[in-house]
């Protein structure tokens, strides 16, 4: 099993030990990401081999979930997560469960791939953070901002997005690139180190939003080889 790991000394990530904690620790001084770490029962392995083989994301609904042919510990695993999904639903939130195949890949990136595999920040127009846990599979990894450099900050890369704009530097070329989102890609620094969010962990992550108080919580999905299945939660 695959348990969270940080870099030694990172103080943006702050362990909590409940879901209350979880919810109500503001994102202050710097922290940027919460994790209630959890060694969750049931075998969510088996649940995602009951659910087959498919492509792409996949949501799974409760009677999907309910109707799977599996043992005891496949039952308690699908208790777990119907139970997260509800602790969420219950603030509001709108968690999905999925069973991912594979994610789509930026193929014929002009500049910078804007897939999930890049290094990135999630952003949205009014206060809110990510909420994610693996069950199964590959887990999500975070990168220190001190460790993350934006890719349209990178020299090489800005001049290349420029002759693809086909214009000069200001606000017009901004706007090329925040409706691109490339604003929102990282590339990791020389000796950076990443860290995995780990299985079971429910984590609540900052966005960036206007007048959030920290930085947003620069993150990606993990590379996967083809057969590779994730079962996870995020809202």
């Amino acid at each position: 099993m695959t348990t969270f790991t940080e870099p030694a000394g990172y103080p943006r990530v702050r362990r909590v030990g409940s879901f209350q904690e979880l919810l109500t620790t503001p994102m202050a001084n710097g922290v940027n990401a919460l994790c209630w770490e959890r060694s969750l029962a049931g075998n969510f392995g088996e649940v995602a081999r009951a659910l087959g083989s498919g492509e792409g994301i996949v949501a799974i609904d409760e009677d999907t979930l309910r109707a799977l042919s599996v043992s005891a510990a496949g039952r308690r695993a699908i208790e777990v997560m119907l139970a997260d999904q509800r602790l969420l639903r219950d603030q509001g939130l709108s968690p999905e469960l999925n069973i991912i195949h594979a994610y789509p890949r930026d193929e014929e990136a002009e500049g910078i791939p804007t897939d999930v595999f890049s290094y990135h920040v999630d952003s949205a127009p009014v206060p809110a953070d990510t909420w994610l846990c693996t069950y199964f599979g590959a887990t999500s990894e975070g990168l220190l901002n001190e460790e993350a450099q934006r890719r349209v900050d990178v020299p090489e890369t800005r001049a290349a997005l420029l002759r693809l704009f086909g214009g000069a530097e200001g606000v017009d070329f901004e706007e090329f690139l925040r409706d691109r989102c490339y604003d929102l890609h990282y590339a990791p620094l020389p000796g950076a180190r990443p860290y995995a969010f780990g299985i079971g962990s429910l984590w609540r992550i900052a966005c960036a939003t206007p007048e959030n108080p920290v930085l947003p919580c620069v993150h990606r999905a993990p590379e996967t080889k083809p057969g590779d299945v994730r079962l996870m939660m995020i809202s």
